[in-house]
């Protein structure tokens, strides 16, 4: 990080952090509850995780840029989320339910993988909602799945593998993250909502879409990203009209959490372009 952002992003631990719970209809009519974590001011960014993400997983990259923006992320039961409300239009439905009630503006979507998929979606189908997009690892065009052959009740060691396949240095795998995978997945329905969320992903491409997708448009691909490989973010930087590549070496599907600094860079470069205030403007 550049002297100036690290410096501003240490004085965002004086912006605040509130923490919250928003209940969303699922197209069951079942009331879905989210978690939702905001700090900062300005412009509104809101995160979208993966799979298996959470909240935190986004926690340093916000710290660079809640002094400029107003960054929100929002965490979704995911794993918890059973038959109608288990696909990624569900999802994509409930996210714009979210943005539609919490802002009165348009807001910079940030995803990675699934989240990623569910931004684009948004950006396709309300428009009006998005100021731009920023994403990373995103299904919706090219990906492999990392879920074939999930077993019914998966294992902690299987789980270790596939965790272990989003990062190219495996020490960024959280331990913590993969008890809290195994408790969920083994949870009644909870593989199958894994595996019925990847499959509605996969069948859902974008590729038809793309190119009605105007938004400013930032890709953060990590090099060595086996999931969704640098071929995928080359075919979204081609066939989307606004979109620009940001490389990440040594990096896999979790720039986020792999690479926070040179993330939040290519963020602030971007805000740049688009005329975002600075920490210092605001």
């Amino acid at each position: 990080m550049s002297t100036a952002h690290a410096n501003s992003s240490d004085s965002s631990q004086r912006t605040g952090v509130v923490k919250s719970e928003v209940s969303l209809n699922g197209m069951s009519g079942k009331q879905i509850v989210a978690d939702v974590v905001e700090c900062g001011t300005g412009t509104p960014v809101v995160f979208l995780h993966g799979l298996v993400g959470l909240n935190e997983h986004w926690e340093l990259v916000v710290r660079s840029l809640s002094t400029r923006a107003r960054c929100v992320t929002l965490e979704m039961p995911l794993l918890s989320l059973r038959k109608s409300d288990c696909s990624i239009q569900a999802v994509s439905a409930m996210t714009m339910q979210f943005i539609d009630k919490h802002f009165d503006e348009p807001v910079v979507l940030v995803g990675n993988s699934f989240g990623g998929h569910v931004a684009l979606r948004v950006a396709h189908e309300r428009p009006e909602l998005v100021k731009s997009l920023v994403l990373a690892g995103s299904s919706g065009l090219i990906e492999r799945t990392v879920v074939k052959g999930a077993p019914v009740r998966p294992t902690r060691e299987w789980l270790v593998e596939k965790i272990g396949e989003l990062f190219y240095d495996k020490s960024f795998m959280d331990p913590g993250d993969v008890d809290r995978a195994f408790t969920l997945l083994n949870e009644r329905g909870g593989a199958r909502a894994m595996v019925k969320l990847s499959k509605s992903a996969r069948r859902d491409s974008m590729a038809d879409d793309l190119g009605e997708i105007e938004h400013p448009t930032l890709l953060i691909w990590g090099k060595e990203d086996v999931v969704t490989p640098p071929s995928a973010g080359q075919g979204f930087t081609e066939l989307m009209p606004n979109a620009e590549l940001f490389w990440i070496e040594n990096c896999g599907h979790a720039p986020m959490i792999e690479a926070p600094g040179p993330f939040a860079e290519a963020m602030h470069a971007f805000f740049d372009k688009q005329g975002f205030p600075s920490g210092a403007d605001s």
